[in-house]
């Protein structure tokens, strides 16, 4: 209750009635029609290309419609990624993490936006008491009855949102509720990109430790015809050695590899949100297929980028920003209103007798503040250019990402098809070598050279495939991997049992 309470007859409170509607309806007319400080939002133009460098040269156009969606990792036909790649959503802590901040900065948008209406309230109270009354020096006192007092009241108070304060709050929360949403796009998106990526190099350590496999089974076979023909003095000792030393570090490559792939089956786990000790991959050297990723035209990435809305929605909610630094320039108003009964004794509190009711109004305006104002508007708006040059950078990242992926992509098809031969004359090489050092005709020395070249040869072969298949998983990263900005505002609102949606 605001002031000295009045108590009035009925007329009164219909009175006060009237009153406190009529200034209710004049604020409210005023606020909607009421002006919001400060700059609206656009967003700033950036530069983009017509097309990608490397896309004349990499392929063919692609019908957009063949743009990984969703479940874009269907496209490596790899029933590994099939199975573990649906479980990043639901177990992975990075994502559940960033879940959870989105969630937060959903709530901060209600919490803003619940400034725009009334706050009301009820109290009431009740005592109870007796006093003492005597003749002084008398030493003789009587008591009076217990008397009892209590009062019951409804209140109302507001602060109309005149010079936009609070809808420019509520607009930059929500900005900040999307970019939330779009960081856990984004972070989902890196998670399953990192999930693909390792389950790629432990498929290519598989098709490592089969290699390996197979060239220390020929370099035992190779071991056994010089171990006889030393121990027949046909050849030199040194040949032995140099074969037996060959076998050595074939086998202790091919131990090394069960370091890499235990590591491999390790990363796969965490990111599923598994202990490490819970996840048992069986061997299998079979290679995701490489899928033909159609990178579309630059504009897109502006729309399929969860990084790039991040950036933008920042832009969003600084530029919001600005208008609640402006908005202290402006003097603020507060209403309020209390209606209610007290009465003492308690009987009969609500009797029309005991009705009281108050309206009040304060209004405050900073006459001087050394500045503060003006700073933390120069402030804001610094904040703004910093965010608008934190989205043009990364939109220029993105671009360069791309092209970056298309160059890999290109170059690489080109590597891997002279590798190709290359593992042919290599293997060829090294059985003729091995078959002229039966005849006689060159020393051991020239057959473990050509041996040692086809397998680095066949390695580098693998490598390339290895790369191949990364950096298809990151163009499709880099493109968005099938997300769109328009699903922002459009996220759960619940975290299901296990982690997220």
């Amino acid at each position: 209750m605001v002031g000295k309470p009045a108590v009035e007859p009925i007329g009164g409170k219909r009175m006060s009635t009237i009153l406190l509607r009529n200034a209710l309806a004049v604020a409210l007319a005023t606020v909607l029609g009421g002006c919001m400080v400060g700059p609206d939002y656009r967003r700033p133009d950036v530069t983009v290309p017509a097309q990608y460098k490397e896309l004349p040269g990499w392929a063919a156009a692609t019908p957009a419609d063949d743009t990984p969606k969703g479940d874009w990792w269907v496209a490596f036909n790899d029933p590994l990624l099939d199975e573990l790649e649906p479980q990043v959503v639901v177990s992975n802590q990075t994502v559940a993490k960033s879940y959870a901040n989105y969630q937060a900065a959903v709530a901060e948008v209600q919490v803003a936006r619940s400034a725009l209406f009334p706050t009301l309230g009820i109290s009431g109270s009740a005592s109870k008491q007796r006093s003492a009354a005597g003749n002084a020096g008398s030493g003789v006192e009587h008591l009076h009855p217990i008397s009892t007092a209590g009062s019951l009241e409804g209140n109302v108070s507001w602060a109309p949102d005149l010079w936009g304060k609070v809808r420019r709050t509520v607009e930059e929360n929500k900005a900040t509720a999307q970019a939330s949403q779009a960081t856990l796009a984004n972070a989902t998106l890196s998670e399953q990109t990192a999930l693909a990526t390792a389950v790629i190099d432990l498929r290519v350590t598989d098709a490592n430790i089969d290699l390996l496999q197979k060239t220390v089974d020929a370099y035992t076979a190779y071991l056994r015809v010089v171990d006889n023909q030393g121990k027949a003095g046909t050849v030199a000792p040194s040949d032995v050695i140099t074969a037996r030393t060959q076998l050595e570090n074939a086998q202790s490559k091919l131990i090394a590899l069960g370091v890499s792939r235990a590591q491999y089956v390790h990363a796969i786990a965490v990111l599923v949100g598994k202990n490490p000790e819970e996840l048992d991959i069986p061997h299998n050297a079979r290679l995701p297929t490489l899928p033909q990723v159609p990178a579309g035209v630059p504009t897109t990435l502006l729309q399929r980028r969860p990084d790039i809305a991040v950036a933008e929605r920042q832009m969003a909610s600084a530029n919001a920003a600005i208008g609640v630094a402006v908005a202290a320039y402006y003097p603020s108003i507060s209403l309020s209103a209390a209606d209610g009964f007290s009465q003492s004794p308690l009987a009969g509190l609500l009797h029309v007798a005991n009705h009281v009711w108050s309206l009040g109004a304060d209004v405050s305006e900073t006459v001087f503040d050394a500045g503060a104002r003006h700073g933390q508007v120069a402030a804001a708006r610094a904040d703004y250019e910093a965010a608008v040059a934190n989205y043009r950078g990364t939109v220029l990242a993105a671009f360069q990402n791309v092209e970056d992926d298309l160059s890999g992509i290109r170059i690489l098809a080109q590597q891997a098809q002279v590798l190709d031969a290359a593992v042919k004359d290599a293997t060829r090489g090294s059985q003729i070598a091995f078959n002229e050092y039966n005849a006689g005709t060159v020393d051991y020395t020239t057959a473990a050279v050509a041996q040692a070249t086809q397998l680095s040869t066949e390695q580098e072969a693998l490598s390339v495939q290895q790369q191949r298949l990364l950096d298809a998983v990151s163009l499709i990263g880099d493109t968005g991997g099938g997300w769109s900005a328009d699903a922002l505002g459009h996220a759960p609102v619940a975290l299901s049992r296990n982690g997220v949606r």
